[in-house]
């Protein structure tokens, strides 16, 4: 239970409500809708706190739930165009010729990493994007902690290759 471990919502929202987002946003690349299902998320923590049960991190948990309330809202909305494939806006700071460089080399990951079959690309999505730990990504996949370990590095290998024949 939450209250065991002497945390307020607002303290776990403060700590862990930025992962939920860059998660959700790693999977939606839409800000808009990440935050929507990053409150949606901590609304549905705050209902139901006694579904936490202390056999995982609290992060994970909320992990969890929000990669059901993503799953609630694709079926709401059907005709949402398919995130995974969209691209995100570059930074407009850098130098023209460094941002083209790093938008290709970006653009290419992002297409590679979204030809990866499932499990892969949704464990690298919760590496890279999300920042868990192979122990977190074992429990939001109802997995253990070596299968995410295991197959983050086939995925990451499956990756590289693919990028490797690209440059040839």
């Amino acid at each position: 239970m939450i209250e065991d471990e002497r945390q307020s919502m607002e303290e776990i929202y403060q700590r862990h409500a930025q992962a939920v987002y860059r998660y959700l946003y790693s999977l939606t690349h839409d800000a808009d809708v990440a935050e929507e299902l990053t409150q949606e998320t901590f609304y549905q923590a705050v209902l139901h706190p006694e579904r936490f049960n202390g056999s995982c991190k609290i992060r994970t948990w909320l992990c969890a739930i929000a990669k059901n309330q993503l799953a609630v809202y694709r079926r709401k909305h059907p005709q949402v165009q398919d995130w995974e494939t969209a691209d995100s806006p570059g930074n407009a700071t850098q130098s023209a010729e460094s941002e083209v460089l790093n938008q290709l080399a970006r653009v290419d990951l992002l297409k590679k990493l979204h030809d990866c079959p499932e499990p892969f690309r949704e464990i690298m999505y919760l590496r890279i994007f999300g920042g868990c730990s192979f122990r977190e990504i074992g429990d939001v996949m109802g997995k253990t902690e070596n299968w995410a370990r295991v197959n983050y590095y086939r995925g990451k290998e499956k990756l590289g290759k693919e990028l490797e024949k690209d440059e040839r």
